[in-house]
């Protein structure tokens, strides 16, 4: 059995965070989105000089699950006003769990996901919440799964594409 090792990303590894973070996002959506869509979305959100502001922000964390030194998905947490919304320091916003689809159904998404909950705990959050695309069915289940409800929506734009998120929230 391979042992699947999660740690904190740090500056030395932004670009093996770039690296999954792109094929990741490229393997979930670009078969239902624009190739223009999904450009202007990586380069926006996933460039090196993004990521580096991203992990210097002390309200967000990055988690890379990786099996031998390969990152194979990864968890972005964020607190307090780092929160895309309800900026409140007793939740936790989930922005981002992926896993490469070769390792999908491997537990990889619920060991990251574990992981946010272990935070969520030590920080003595009130609440998880997370936004998923309504669209994502496999992802939506993923949650529901694990006890998360809907409660609301929001935009999310990709490129210039308007696009309904289902926010989901979770009590710990």
């Amino acid at each position: 059995m391979e042992i699947i090792h999660i740690k904190k990303v740090s500056l030395l590894e932004i670009n093996i965070l770039e690296d999954i973070s792109k094929r990741s996002f490229i393997e979930t959506y670009a078969s239902k989105n624009t190739a223009k869509n999904m450009e202007a979305y990586l380069t926006d959100n996933f460039s090196p000089s993004q990521l580096k502001k991203q992990i210097n922000d002390p309200g967000s964390e990055f988690y890379i699950a990786s099996i031998n030194d390969d990152a194979i998905g990864y968890l972005k947490i964020n607190f307090g006003s780092a929160q895309t919304e309800f900026k409140t320091d007793n939740f936790i916003e989930i922005e981002r769990i992926y896993v490469l689809n070769d390792f999908q159904g491997k537990k990889i998404g619920q060991l990251l996901c574990n992981k946010a909950f272990q935070i969520g705990q030590q920080k003595k959050a009130d609440l998880l919440w997370l936004g998923v695309w309504e669209e994502n069915q496999k992802a939506i289940r993923f949650y529901k799964k694990y006890g998360f409800a809907e409660f609301d929506k929001h935009i999310f734009k990709l490129g210039n594409d308007d696009q309904t998120d289902l926010l989901m929230k979770l009590k710990l």
